[in-house]
């Protein structure tokens, strides 16, 4: 997210390293001793087109400006002072913000109700959503509760057969129906098994076609309202940028969504999509998965993410649901 600012903040921050602070013009005001508007305006509309390159929503990158803006604006400037390294330590602070601003703990809303806990996950095709709650089974597996997996995308004959696969690998129930069969009564049925069982966790699979079809939000409703989940996941590809963020802003004006899954983080590290949805509808993330086994799936953390976005040794991240 700051490679592409680094040069123009170095050259500013060299010249005053270069002369005296009375003889830096360029950088500080007449009084010799504050930030010049003018080099703040330049280097804060690079800053935002950069926000923008790394795929954050424009309303959030105007927000994260703005931040920095207050932040800098007439400033006091020294001999020590480097804009790059203050205009950086700013930008971190305020996405740090964002990143915190809502908080998630699986842990806390399990033992906040009896079991079955019913979980539903919902998104597009293609975002991972399937190969996540194999992943998610695995962890609340590992921490000693049972699962109960629903073949909701009763579509596909291909997403039925993946995650009866998953299953198998896990050793956990999958309640499955014939292709094209109705996805709310697959989850109903989990449902029941999962009471009748006495497991603890229900997981629901859904089908994923494009977000502005009506058909499907209509399917996710009835599916909501037939098996009652105590959450809803948004599974969202954090390549897809801006893309995510409004499949994101789709689902959750349609049927509700309590916080967000974003795959392939692996390959991504700008963290504008984690950035963008967290920002923009208010939902926090959950869960972020750092590649193809089902261990690298770890709780979201915005410290992790903010050394993640900029480049540093990575905080380690909890070992809780």
């Amino acid at each position: 997210m700051f490679k592409g600012l680094k040069d123009k903040l170095f050259s500013v921050s060299s010249k005053a390293e270069e002369k005296s602070v009375d003889e830096i013009s360029e950088v500080v005001d007449e009084s010799g001793r504050r930030l010049k508007e003018s080099v703040l305006d330049d280097l804060l509309r690079d800053l935002e087109l950069e926000l923008m390159a790394a795929d954050v929503a424009l309303p959030v990158a105007e927000a994260l400006t703005k931040t920095v803006r207050d932040e800098l604006a007439g400033k006091r400037v020294d001999k020590s002072f480097r804009i790059d390294e203050a205009v950086k330590l700013a930008l971190k602070a305020a996405v740090r913000n964002i990143l915190s601003e809502n908080k998630f703990s699986l842990n806390e809303r399990l033992k906040a109700k009896p079991p079955p806990f019913v979980i539903m996950f919902v998104g597009i095709n293609g975002g991972g959503k399937t190969t996540a709650i194999a992943k998610l089974a695995n962890r609340l597996q590992k921490h000693g509760l049972t699962c109960v997996l629903a073949a909701g995308d009763t579509f596909r004959a291909g997403a039925i057969e993946q995650l009866t696969l998953h299953s198998e690998k896990l050793g956990c129930k999958v309640i499955k129906h014939q292709e094209g069969s109705d996805p709310a009564a697959v989850a109903y049925d989990a449902v029941e098994h999962a009471k009748a069982r006495k497991k603890d966790v229900v997981l629901i699979d859904t089908a994923g076609r494009m977000q502005t079809n009506t058909n499907l939000m209509d399917e996710m409703k009835k599916i909501r309202r037939v098996a009652k989940p105590d959450l809803v996941f948004f599974v969202g590809d954090a390549l897809a940028g801006s893309d995510a963020v409004e499949q994101a802003k789709r689902f959750n004006d349609a049927i509700g969504i309590d916080a967000v899954i974003l795959t392939k983080i692996d390959a991504d590290a700008k963290g504008g999509a984690a950035l963008s949805i967290t920002k923009t509808i208010g939902k926090p993330v959950a869960y972020v998965s750092i590649g193809q086994e089902y261990d690298e799936f770890k709780r979201f953390d915005a410290d992790w993410m903010v050394s993640r976005i900029f480049g540093e040794e990575q905080a380690k991240t909890s070992d809780e649901v």
